[in-house]
């Protein structure tokens, strides 16, 4: 287990509209903001055309392969991500979501990309003092590391 110790700093409150995307409305936010590590809650529509992550298609050990799940149509979002930056030092938004209509449900990452549909509240919990960022492992994914070199 890796962590490090920090507190909370601004708080922000984002109304996103329809034609704004996830991750990227975040990212750019953030950035414009100042804001390189945070705590993300997103609440609101998708659009059609959204995609998720919904897992990895095989563990074949040498690639991940992700199944990426496109929305049919108008669907209710929950989700709850970090915000923490790249090796660039750009904000890099992990967010999984819980996303459905009628019953029917999928749960996976929005790093696909998730259309807004007509609004999306955000919540952004600033955290300060902490030392981490996501570097890119053997499978090019950016998993959040901490420790003296990051």
């Amino acid at each position: 287990m890796q962590y490090s110790q920090g507190s909370i700093g601004r708080i922000f409150t984002l109304r996103l509209e329809t034609g704004d995307r996830l991750p990227d409305s975040i990212e750019a936010f953030a950035l414009e903001h100042g804001i390189s590590r945070a705590m993300v809650i997103y609440v609101g529509g998708a659009g059609k055309g959204s995609r998720v992550i919904t897992g990895p298609e095989k563990n074949r050990g040498d690639a991940i392969i992700p199944i990426v799940h496109s929305l049919e149509g108008l669907e209710e979002v929950i989700g709850v991500g970090t915000l923490f930056p790249n090796e660039s030092g750009e904000p890099a938004l992990h967010m999984h979501a819980g996303i459905g209509r009628e019953g029917d449900a999928t749960v996976g990452c929005v790093r696909a990309g998730v259309n807004v549909w007509l609004v999306g509240e955000v919540i952004i919990l600033e955290i300060l003092g902490v030392t981490g960022r996501r570097v890119k492992d053997q499978n090019g994914l950016e998993l959040l590391e901490f420790g003296d070199d990051v």
